[in-house]
């Protein structure tokens, strides 16, 4: 019925801007929309990292459980910052399975990804973003090494990911040039333009819907008001100078194999999207595919390697490949750790949670994933295994990290509360 009164043109394009944009949670009053565009003091962010094709987890669980657990294979690049990581065995989603398919429920825990009905739903740093994006001039960053993203809005729709560090580069720290300028400044007044639009049209629409058809609009019009109000903060943030960096614009990595260079160069970005305070919120996919890593005495496609059959050779090739997975977390993570922020550091201010949607790569387990939980001020310097039988779910390590987002949240997904022993 909608469909047929309205301009259809007009409404897919205000129902696909929608879409595209994480919703806000409520209408914000100007006072705090003012203190939304400074620095605060306190300053908490997140970040979740996915290796899509797993981690050998013999290489990264240790057998004994708490403070003095001996130092495995793939944490031996992380023990200088032993103190500020917790590895965390026994987790998985509850009802998250189909292999790789589960890479979609990995932040959002939605059950049954692998079935043709599946839908999915808002992933834990969109739900964060709907009540903390508008602090900074982007409310998130969903990034990927591999063109798939780990991001969904609350409808479900996967957000578009950044696969190019050029490109990131730009849109976090070059002005552009004035025509540049005012075509962002126009497309966000046309974005407010056809929400005037649809707005007026739905309004005249609703006195012939009945209650059903009411109530589906009622949810339409609050994501075009949501929408409205980013755009008004979209606009405020566009006529304000980006932050500048001692950096020169990185040149992308065309070369697959280079996973290396391609994933360095992401985690130098997201350092400095951090410490500029352009964003609080990233997501990032890492590298894996099919196609043989440049590394010496690898010889095989890493998604190959992955289905190793507990073959030696290729576990051993595996290996090496993972392992430099591990060094370029380390390396991340000392960046972080070594910028003051007022008493602590970037690390401290900054919850991480790696790991992967498979628990065994090679069968297509999806439980007793692999999870790293690094800084954010957590009890960390253990091994805290969980009984696989009776383990929390996985999305009570998410309701923790939005607590220390500052948000109240004592649920999320799967998760019934926050995640003991940290």
């Amino acid at each position: 019925m909608i469909a047929k009164r309205l301009d259809r043109r007009t409404f897919l394009r205000g129902g696909g801007i929608a879409m595209g944009l994480p919703l806000l949670e409520s209408m914000l009053p100007s006072s705090l929309r003012a203190a939304s565009l400074q620095k605060q003091p306190d300053v908490r962010r997140m970040l979740a990292i996915c290796s899509p094709l797993g981690i050998h987890t013999p290489l990264l669980f240790p057998q004994k459980a708490g403070r003095d657990y001996e130092v495995t294979p793939y944490l031996k690049p992380l023990q200088g910052l032993r103190e500020k990581f917790t590895v965390m065995s026994g987790l998985m989603h509850p009802d998250v399975d189909g292999g790789h398919s589960a890479e979609k429920s990995f932040l959002t825990g939605a059950a049954h990804p692998g079935q043709p009905s599946f839908r999915n739903s808002i992933s834990v740093d969109q739900y964060a973003a709907e009540r903390m994006g508008h602090l900074t001039r982007v409310p998130s960053l969903t990034l990927s090494a591999n063109h798939t993203g780990l991001s969904y809005t609350r409808s479900g729709v996967q957000i578009p990911s950044e696969t190019r560090p050029s490109r990131l580069f730009a849109k976090l720290f070059l002005e552009g040039n004035e025509a540049e300028k005012n075509a962002q400044m126009r497309r966000i007044q046309d974005g407010q333009s056809i929400m005037d639009l649809v707005m007026d049209q739905t309004r005249s629409v609703s006195k012939k819907l009945g209650r059903e058809d009411h109530e589906t609009l009622g949810q339409y019009l609050t994501s075009v008001r949501e929408l409205e109000e980013r755009l008004v903060i979209q606009e405020k943030w566009a006529k304000l100078p980006k932050p500048k960096v001692n950096q020169k614009p990185p040149s992308d990595i065309e070369d697959r194999g280079d996973f290396v260079g391609r994933m360095s160069l992401m985690y130098d970005l997201i350092f400095l999207a951090f410490r500029t305070d352009s964003t609080r919120l990233v997501s990032f996919c890492g590298a894996g595919g099919n196609y043989v890593p440049t590394l010496q005495g690898v010889d095989e496609d890493w998604h190959n390697l992955s289905h190793h059959g507990k073959d030696e050779k290729k576990i051993e090739k595996l290996a090496m490949i993972e392992l430099e997975e591990m060094k370029l977390f380390a390396q991340f993570m000392q960046k972080l750790d070594g910028v003051r922020e007022g008493e602590h550091t970037l690390l401290d201010q900054t919850a991480i949670f790696s790991g992967s949607n498979l628990g065994n790569a090679s069968s297509h387990n999806n439980s007793n994933l692999p999870v790293i939980a690094a800084g954010g001020r957590f009890k960390h310097g253990q091994h805290l295994a969980f009984d696989p039988d009776k383990a929390p779910p996985l999305c009570n390590l998410f309701v923790s990290y939005l607590q220390h987002l500052g948000i109240e949240a004592d649920r999320f997904s799967s998760g019934t509360g926050t995640l003991s022993g940290i």
